[in-house]
């Protein structure tokens, strides 16, 4: 994986090329949500649109996959592109918030998702989708994403579905409710910028 860092602002560009995946991503964690989704999966392509915009990242991919196989690959090495490049972004931590949550209603759904950036992994999710598929896409891969990406970004992750049914409310719950919890924890703390730690680095 090659990457590149922006000295003036928390931006990464980074590619990630494997035999079954080719992926071109760009971040700026102080952005608006703008850029553009290609990964080749319509219903991915609209759950990074809700991660951007929710989290407040300029956010662009441009990913090709084995889409002959399945969606497995493009998803989960998407979730590691991103996951790498907020890690980058982040750099030592120093000034921002560390810690987020979000509980998100969304119709019949209700989802906390909560985030450290501490530069540790780990990683709690039950938020069940009982339909195996949406659409064509295998709902199992909504969390596979998230996993991915948290184990990259070195963060804690924990997602908690309270209540919910609709396959498609589901997720879009949780990636609203994730983007929710990004968007705090990677913000900067108008009261500190030291490293939000008492050990002094993370």
């Amino acid at each position: 994986m090659t990457s590149s860092n922006s000295n003036s602002s928390r931006e990464v560009s980074l590619e990630r090329k494997t035999g079954e995946t080719d992926i071109k991503l760009a971040v700026n964690l102080d952005g608006s949500g703008a850029g553009k989704r290609n990964s080749g999966i319509g219903f991915l392509d609209h759950m990074l649109d809700l991660l951007a915009k929710h989290a407040l990242i300029d956010l662009t991919v441009e990913a090709k996959g084995d889409l002959h196989v399945d969606d497995h690959h493009t998803a989960e090495d998407i979730g590691i592109a991103l996951g790498t490049a907020v890690d980058q972004a982040l750099g030592d931590r120093a000034g921002v918030r560390r810690y987020g949550h979000f509980t998100l209603p969304m119709d019949e759904c209700l989802v906390t998702s909560a985030v450290d950036m501490g530069g540790r992994y780990a990683f709690e999710y039950n938020a069940p989708i009982a339909a195996s598929k949406i659409g064509t896409f295998d709902s199992e891969l909504v969390e596979h994403f998230w996993q991915s990406f948290a184990v990259n970004a070195k963060c804690n992750l924990h997602v908690l579905l309270h209540h919910g049914s609709n396959a498609h409310h589901i997720s879009e719950c949780v990636f609203k409710a994730t983007a929710r919890a990004i968007r705090m924890a990677v913000e900067s703390d108008p009261r500190s910028d030291a490293i939000p730690s008492t050990k002094g680095v993370l």
